[in-house]
């Protein structure tokens, strides 16, 4: 079987291995979310909120493909098969049912704060080991961070 070489010391590729693992459960894990709060969401913000939330998704599928990429490019098999992201994922569960919209809005804030402070950890933890993942952890985090910041702003008081 043909194995992918890193160009990274062992210390190096370990820290980065968990650190892109890691990423990719936490986007699985967010896309999943935020599409079930989009299948379930009700309230007077209804459409608004629906689109939103397939915003989040399609930028946390996006950068899902690309970590995964980046872990094989660096000859580390990516693993984002159910269990994997159910047993080491830092997103929070989501309740069943309908949402109220407000509700809908709060469970993306507290699921977008959730990975945004991993992914901070990531980017420290991938500076010197590996600048190449840590660029691209620092483009996913300045994503979901503008998302986060939308979602509060959406319940936002004055």
């Amino acid at each position: 079987m043909y194995v992918v070489k890193s160009p990274l010391s062992d210390t190096d590729l370990k820290t980065v291995a968990g650190a892109l693992q890691g990423a990719l459960v936490d986007l699985v894990d967010l896309s999943l979310v935020a599409k079930q709060v989009h299948w379930n969401v009700v309230g007077p913000r209804f459409r608004s909120v629906h689109l939103q939330l397939d915003e989040v998704v399609d930028t946390a599928r996006q950068h899902s493909d690309t970590v995964a990429e980046r872990a094989s490019a660096l000859g580390v098999p990516p693993d984002g098969r159910a269990k994997t992201v159910a047993a080491t994922s830092g997103v929070g569960a989501v309740a069943e049912g309908w949402v109220k919209d407000g509700d809908a809005v709060g469970t993306l804030v507290d699921a977008l704060g959730a990975v945004i402070t991993r992914m901070r950890e990531r980017v420290a933890a991938t500076g010197d080991a590996d600048p190449v993942s840590q660029d691209i952890f620092i483009g996913i985090t300045a994503d979901l961070e503008k998302h986060h910041w939308m979602f509060q702003a959406e319940n936002a008081e004055r």
